[in-house]
This record gives structure tokens, C-alpha cells and sequence, in this order.
């Protein structure tokens, strides 16, 4: 199986002289009349992004990262670096790098952004090394914002303290990350945000906008049990949409600590993706939803006392480029 290194796109260049090669190419890409930029300021940076690609991370999954992180630069133009540890041990100091620039328009034909990437493969022994290697391919002016992608372990993760430390915001996906990431005494743990969190953005404001209509006192008054069912494939987001729900059901005067909340794969035979549940000390008081992102619909039911509710509407997760801006600015 090849490396994840190389599989990626770019152009290898010697690691010192990344810089230099960086700005050969462009010169190269005009004088072949290729997309390249005009002027300095056509490659205005946002942010400095560094994703990190994990030991856990095939080469399929490390070509499908990165191009989801070249569909973000789209909307946000980065200076990103993609590192990528070598899987087999070896005992000598060992860096390799690549380069890639890609040029799109923005919001007119006159706005042309281009964007460039550093890709560096490092060996273990090479690790002491790295962190000054990525401080030099980084612009110090812009913040940084580092997504740690399929990581072994969070012990092995924290040993980055360059990046975590410095890191606006630290990105992880509770969905493949080790079971302790989001409890981890992090450098920073206050800027680490999950992706599963962000991608449940549409589900989060569908179910909060439908919840909206009634006061809160009627969600929380005599609330027995909060269900979150998920289809196999989506255990992380079930658990992360039933801790939300028992946050927002605080929020409105409910005693969660005398509430059950259970999250739980669907029954046999129970179609869709994700459904919730409320039940009360009165039967005849309920709100289910149910959502099925295969057909993209959802079914909201309820009874609070007002009279029954039957709705249908939409319901999908964020694209991956869009969860990631979520978790970054958001």
C-alpha cells in the first residue's frame, strides 16, 4: 500500500527550499499560460490550516481529506499544510515535501484567488524537527487552525504542543478519534471544537426552530425521558444530538438530572437515520422526530398540550468543507 504521502498531489521539492519552489511554480504556470496569480495580493490568506493525517489514515481517505480541504480554501483561501507521519518506523531522520497551487474564481471574474499547499512527510525521528519546519510555512500574521484527522492516540496527539498551543481552534471528529479526545487535558482545550457537533448544524436548527413555537416551560414541565435512536453508522452523532438536547432542555427549566436520556440504535426493523423522542408524566404529551438523510426527510409529531402537530421537512448533515468552517468560526 503506498504511502499517504504519496498519494497526494504536488510537485516533490527538497524541504529547504520549499519557498523558493512555491513561487518557481507559479512563474512556471504563467509562462505555460496556465491559471497562476497576477499579482502578490491575488494570493491574499485568511488562515493558516495544518491538517494533520493520522497513522490510522488509508491512502483513500487521506486523497478524500484533501479535497475536502481544497473545496474550503475555495471559500476561505489558506495557506495549508498536510502532514503526513510516516506508518513504518525508520531509524534515520527523514523529511520529504511537495508543493500544489490551484487558482479559482471567487465571487466575480476579476476575483482570482490562488491557493498554495505544503505537504511534508516526516519519520518519527524527524519529529523533533517538524514543528520549526511548519513554523517557517506558515504565515505569522494569520491565526492557525489545526485539524487533527484519525489520530491513534490522544497521548501521542499531545506531544504537538506547537500546534495545539497556538491553534485557534483544534478540530477533531468524535466519530473516528480515540474514545478520551474530547475529555484530554489538551494545551488549549477550550478551543477544540467536534466535527460531528458542526455537521449536525441543519438537524440542530430544523429540531430547535420546530421546538421554538412552544414556551419552555411547556418542553420542560413533567419531562420523564429524552430519546436519541441512530442508525449504526451514526452512534457519534446520536450522542452528540442527545448531549445538545440535554443542554438546550436546561436551558428551559427541565431538572435533566431527574430525566432519562438514553442514546440508542434503531429498533429492528426502524427505518431512517435519526429520531428523538420526549416523553412526559401525561401520555398523552409527546414530540418525536425522525429523519432519514438517505431521502433527505424528516417528520416532526407532537402533542405538548396545544393540540397535535404533524410537519414535514428537509433534513441532511453539513458537506464535510462546510462542517469544517462551522467548527472554525463558529
Amino acid at each position: 500500500m503506498p504511502a499517504i504521502f504519496d498519494v497526494l498531489p504536488g510537485i516533490e521539492v527538497p524541504v529547504g527550499a520549499i519557498a523558493r519552489s512555491l513561487a518557481q511554480m507559479w512563474e512556471n504556470n504563467a509562462a505555460d499560460g496556465r491559471p497562476a496569480p497576477e499579482a502578490d495580493d491575488a494570493r491574499a490568506m485568511q488562515v493558516n490550516f495544518v491538517l494533520h493525517l493520522g497513522l490510522n489514515t488509508t491512502p483513500a481517505d487521506a486523497t478524500a481529506q484533501f479535497d475536502t480541504v481544497v473545496k474550503f480554501a475555495r471559500r476561505y483561501p489558506s495557506r495549508i499544510v498536510v502532514l503526513c507521519p510516516l506508518l513504518a518506523d525508520v531509524s534515520e531522520l527523514q523529511m520529504r515535501s511537495k508543493i500544489y497551487g490551484e487558482c479559482f474564481l471567487g465571487r466575480s471574474k476579476a476575483d482570482k484567488r490562488c491557493v498554495e499547499f505544503v505537504m511534508l512527510s516526516y519519520s518519527r525521528s524527524a519529529r523533533p524537527h517538524l514543528e520549526n519546519e511548519v513554523s517557517i510555512c506558515l504565515s505569522a500574521d494569520l491565526p492557525l487552525y489545526y485539524w487533527a484527522h484519525r489520530f491513534s492516540a490522544s497521548g501521542r496527539l499531545a506531544d504537538y504542543r506547537y500546534l495545539l498551543g497556538r491553534a485557534k481552534r483544534v478540530l477533531l471528529d468524535s466519530a473516528i478519534a480515540p474514545p478520551d479526545a474530547l475529555t484530554y487535558p489538551w494545551p488549549n482545550p477550550s478551543a477544540t471544537r467536534d466535527l460531528v457537533y458542526s455537521r449536525l448544524l441543519p438537524v440542530r436548527q430544523s429540531i430547535g426552530q420546530f421546538l421554538s413555537a412552544y414556551a419552555p416551560a411547556r418542553l420542560a414541565e413533567n419531562l420523564r425521558a429524552v430519546t436519541v435512536a441512530h442508525a449504526d453508522s451514526l452512534t457519534a452523532e446520536g450522542r452528540v444530538l442527545l448531549a445538545w438536547l440535554r443542554r438546550r432542555l436546561a436551558a428551559c427549566g427541565a431538572a435533566v438530572d431527574a430525566v432519562r436520556f438514553t442514546s440508542a440504535p434503531l429498533a429492528a426493523g426502524e427505518r431512517g437515520s435519526l429520531a428523538v423522542r420526549f416523553e412526559y408524566a401525561n401520555p398523552a404529551h409527546y414530540f418525536r422526530w425522525s429523519g432519514d438523510l438517505a431521502s433527505a426527510h424528516a417528520v416532526f409529531e407532537a402533542d405538548l398540550g396545544t393540540g397535535a402537530t404533524r410537519l414535514s421537512a428537509a433534513v441532511s448533515l453539513l458537506a464535510p468543507e462546510m462542517a469544517l468552517s462551522e467548527a472554525m468560526f463558529f
